[in-house]
């Protein structure tokens, strides 16, 4: 599969100097890259703040393209002219290449990725936010199973009504999920559109007509409704970045029903597009303080809030987002704050 994927350079200043990244206290001298690692895990192991790489790039704006990292490859940590750089070493065939900020198209699938793809794929492929109630409510729907079925699955034949567009033979099928509404302003924000299955058109008179289930998730029912494929590309790398807004949002949910949120879960936001989130964009996560009493003044206090965790949105709508939970030092909660790195 095509992937533009990011090369990771670690050359960062060991200067407390304010807007320079900065190397973690016990990086390893030397590394060796193996499968099921990512950029984000391997420049946590030299950065301390990892979402801080593409700065590098912007400090060395003459270098173009970088080399892809593979498992098996060594990386080295050394100084040039009195800074830290990181070479990789492949060997006899491939030579030892320093690592410098830089971005590069590849069609090898093997090297990895920028952050834990099998985490979020479902979301990238199937979940969908509906962004009006009228867009759910005129969508196509099925009205009728083969034999009068009432529950249908893959390789049965299936009925809708509504309109269809002629130049598109295939529909996703989903269901309704939850209605999401801002817990502060109570702003109505999207509709979570389940998955269930999808399925092409084979016949058509006026406005029924009959698909052929090729796939499902779970068993298909009267009334769910049928949409076209998403006109938007599907992105698979990330590069990080801060948002170019102030960001003051909320974890709203999370997808798979968890109620304690750590590492490597999904959450959705109730901030999008519309707010100036984009795809890429890193958020520390922050647990509400708990109000206590002072015992002396007597008076109720409020602890400060805490950083408790760091994402990255991976997929925007108007309203809403989709992030992934990159790490958390407790475990997180719906309602708690996401912010500005």
């Amino acid at each position: 599969m095509r992937k533009s994927l990011l090369a990771l350079l670690f050359l960062a200043s060991a200067s407390t100097a304010h807007g320079q990244v900065q190397l973690k206290e016990g990086f390893p001298q030397q590394y060796t890259v193996v499968s099921g690692d990512t950029l984000w895990d391997i420049s946590g192991k030299y950065l301390r703040e990892p979402w801080q790489w593409p700065q590098l790039w912007r400090a060395n704006p003459q270098i173009e393209n970088p080399n892809l990292i593979y498992p098996g490859d060594t990386l080295t940590l050394s100084y040039v002219n009195g800074q830290p750089r990181l070479t990789v070493n492949r060997g006899e065939s491939r030579g030892t290449i320093k690592l410098s900020p830089r971005i590069r198209t590849s069609l090898v699938a093997d090297a990895i990725p920028s952050i834990p793809l099998k985490s979020i794929n479902s979301f990238l492929l199937s979940n969908r936010i509906v962004d009006k109630v009228e867009d759910f409510d005129k969508a196509p729907y099925i009205v009728a199973g083969d034999a009068e079925r009432v529950l249908s699955g893959t390789g049965d034949r299936i009925f809708a009504r509504g309109h269809f567009d002629p130049n598109q033979p295939v529909y996703g099928i989903f269901r309704q999920g939850k209605v999401y509404t801002d817990p502060q302003s109570k702003e109505f924000l999207g509709i979570n559109a389940d998955d269930i299955g999808g399925g092409e058109i084979v016949a058509t008179e006026g406005d029924v007509a009959t698909l052929a289930l090729q796939r499902t998730t779970q068993e298909v029912r009267l009334g769910d409704r049928l949409f076209s494929g998403e006109e938007r590309s599907i992105n698979s790398t990330f590069m990080p970045s801060a948002p170019s807004t102030d960001i003051n949002g909320l974890i709203i949910d999370v997808p798979r029903g968890v109620t304690q949120i750590g590492a490597m879960d999904v959450v959705t936001l109730n901030k999008g597009k519309r707010d100036g989130l984009a795809e890429g964009n890193v958020l520390v996560v922050m647990k509400t303080g708990e109000t206590v009493r002072d015992r002396i003044t007597g008076q109720p206090l409020k602890i400060p809030d805490e950083r408790a965790g760091l994402l990255m949105v991976f997929r925007t709508y108007d309203k809403l987002s989709y992030g992934l939970v990159l790490n958390a030092s407790r475990s997180l909660a719906v309602l708690d704050k996401v912010r500005n790195p």
